[in-house]
């Protein structure tokens, strides 16, 4: 992984500023400490900061073709890289590296934007084209990479990450109180939101593109499940699956091992990474394999007996890193710089401490487990949807016999019909933001609507439906029209809690804090194409999470793994942070503080710190949101950032 930044006059007459380039790319040193790169041509410029993982001698960017037609800057890998240099070889191309972000020009110059169809990676790249003076901004399919942009002063500016483009004049900073909703309200933001207004993320699966002074975006891929109407594949049973995703899956963990930099695995001492990190150690024909695990010294949090039976399993070269509470106050403030947004948990933190020691440790790049549950019905949700589903189909009971002797009973008239119940508050959030009233994603969407109107200051609350997250699209619905009510849950998954949150603020960002990559097999295209031609009721199997999966790591992980419950991983939740860390938590819960910020209300503020400081109070993270974590992020955040106060 790298950063990439720059940016191009709309009106296709100003230069690029090479300080202003420069201070865009300085601001994301950690992201690619190795090299930096620029190009600058025409009314666009362009910057990157590497870090070397493929090529390490000949790989610096830009690379640029032939005769200089076409430049292209690349964060990010292209896994397939080695398959389709082959074909481009024989169509003809030269190369002068081995790089991998060397193929990207070749198949631009072939296929122009639809190169982007033959990429199986993690990736977002710009290309230049100076004969059309056109411009491609690109994010991969799934939204591993992030990449932001805006339009200010009557210029495109873009970067991997906010920091870069907030190091060019035009850019303003300002909160925005839709993307501060989405915090709120679902796992974390949403593409195309930032925390910024006027900044945009580019959304999964899409391209921008300038061209002729004006912008456009398009979406070349999404989850596509099937109709639920068209049933399971003909002559497809349970086996052909299992063996499909088995060769899937192997292939995926094969194609991220390609580097020229040591690897290592994350071990959380569940199934996910665990199966990962076996599937290494078979590829490696049985090689020690290097793994990292965080510890907690609260047995309730800690993982740690099933990750040293895992290791132990593979006899890896294991080390663990322990993170206390007093790591989670020291480091959370550094989180929030590198995640650019409010937090609902500290266990980012743990997630940095985690690549920190992998970097310490002279390792660049880690395979992990992320995509399992959002494709294989990881989450309890799956299961109470298959619940109420069954509930909803038993049959009538029957009518009872007559008992014998007696005369017949008068049949009864029938009853007038139910009126039928009008939807509740809920279903109608349901139905517009999934179209699904049935669907119960997310957690009481509309208590929550009253619990941020008394957690806003009132001069917020007094205009939330302006802003309201809920109010606006979140995903498309037609997308999830007419598929299996599993497919509904997992699509939602993708989108709401997967690209921006899991890969992002708790992957990409904690990662490349500090200067390492992390790579996911289950997000494969080839492993999405499995888990999307899997049956549903195979997918859930008498209500067993990643059924698939559990069957397909029987072979390689020891059984203690395999049939150990889910266990959702989170660290110390506020109530700890306000009942250990008086003068930390005053800092930001300050009600002067608060109020002077405009962004909360501080009477509410202080009920809520009351409430979590009582020595018997404690948060169920699986059903209860942090309210007071974000609002002590949301101060960090501001501090971070510089951002001004609403009041």
């Amino acid at each position: 992984m790298c950063g990439i930044a720059g940016y191009a006059d709309l009106g296709l007459t100003r230069g690029a500023d090479p300080g202003i380039l420069a201070r865009m790319a300085q601001t994301m040193t950690h992201r690619g400490p190795d090299s930096d790169g620029f190009f600058l041509a025409d009314h666009v410029g362009l910057a990157v900061r590497r870090l070397s993982i493929v090529d390490l001698r000949t790989g610096d960017q830009p690379i640029g073709n032939d005769d200089g037609t076409v430049v292209v800057c690349c964060n990010g890998e292209i896994f397939n890289h080695e398959e389709l240099r082959e074909e481009l070889r024989a169509a003809g191309h030269r190369f002068h590296t081995a790089s991998d972000v060397e193929v990207l020009v070749h198949l631009y110059e072939d296929l122009g934007t639809g190169l982007v169809h033959r990429l199986n990676g993690q990736f977002s790249f710009a290309i230049y084209d100076r004969r059309r003076r056109r411009l491609v901004l690109a994010r991969d399919h799934v939204g591993i990479t992030p990449l932001h942009y805006a339009v200010a002063g009557g210029t495109l500016i873009f970067g991997s990450e906010v920091k870069a483009l907030l190091a060019h004049p035009a850019v303003p900073r300002e909160v925005d109180l839709t993307g501060l909703d989405q915090v709120l309200v679902l796992p974390g933001l949403v593409s195309p939101r930032t925390m910024f207004r006027g900044i945009s993320s580019l959304p999964p699966g899409h391209l921008l593109v300038l061209e002729d002074g004006r912008i456009s975006t398009e979406r070349y891929w999404d989850l596509d499940y099937p109709l639920a109407a068209d049933g399971a594949a003909p002559g497809q049973d349970p086996a052909d699956h299992l063996a499909a995703l088995e060769r899937a899956l192997l292939r995926s963990v094969e194609l991220r091992m390609r580097a020229d930099v040591p690897l290592a695995y994350y071990l959380s001492g569940g199934l996910d990474s665990s199966l990962i990190a076996a599937m290494a150690s078979k590829l490696a024909h049985g090689g020690p394999v290097r793994t990292f695990s965080v510890v907690f010294p609260d047995s309730r949090m800690s993982e740690q007996p099933y990750q040293r039976l895992m290791a132990g399993s593979l006899a890896a070269e294991h080390t663990e890193v322990p993170v206390t509470p007093g790591d989670l106050r020291a480091q959370l403030a550094d989180a929030i710089w590198h995640c650019e947004c409010p937090l609902k948990e500290s266990y980012n933190v743990a997630s940095m401490r985690l690549s920190r020691a992998v970097r310490q440790r002279g390792t660049k790049v880690v395979l992990t487990g992320e995509g399992a549950d959002e494709l294989f019905a990881g989450y309890v949700g799956y299961k109470f949807d298959k619940m109420r589903a069954a509930k909803s189909e038993r049959p009538p009971r029957p009518d009872r016999p007559q008992r014998a002797g007696r005369p017949p009973r008068p049949p009864r008239p029938p009853r007038p019909p139910r009126p039928p119940r009008p939807p509740s508050e809920e279903e109608r959030l349901r139905a517009r933001l999934w179209g699904n009233p049935r669907l119960s994603y997310g957690r009481d969407l509309a208590g929550l609507t009253r619990i941020r109107g008394a957690l806003y200051s009132p001069e917020l609350a007094a205009e939330q439906g302006s802003f309201s997250c809920l109010e606006q699209p979140l995903v498309d619905i037609a997308q999830m029209t007419g598929r299996h009510i599993l497919h509904q849950r997992s699509y939602l998954d993708f989108k709401l809690r997967l690209a921006d949150h899991l890969l992002g603020d708790h992957g990409d960002r904690v990662a490349l804090a500090n200067s390492v990559e992390t790579r996911y097999p289950y997000l494969d295209l080839g492993v999405i194409d499995c888990a999307r031609a899997i049956p549903p009721d195979l997918t859930l199997h008498d209500f067993e999470e990643k059924h698939m999966v559990k069957q397909l790591a029987g072979t390689y992980l020891p059984m203690e793994i395999v049939q150990r419950e889910k266990f959702a991983f989170h660290a110390n939740a506020s109530p700890e942070l306000v009942r250990s860390a008086g003068a930390w938590v005053d800092h930001y819960l300050n009600p002067s503080r608060i109020r002077r910020e405009g962004y909360f209300n501080p009477e509410f503020v202080g009920e809520l710190r009351r409430k979590y400081a009582t020595q018997d109070f404690d948060l169920d993270l699986l059903v209860e949101d942090d309210l007071l974590m974000v609002v002590i992020t949301h101060g960090m955040f501001l501090e971070a950032f510089d951002m001004p106060s609403l009041s």
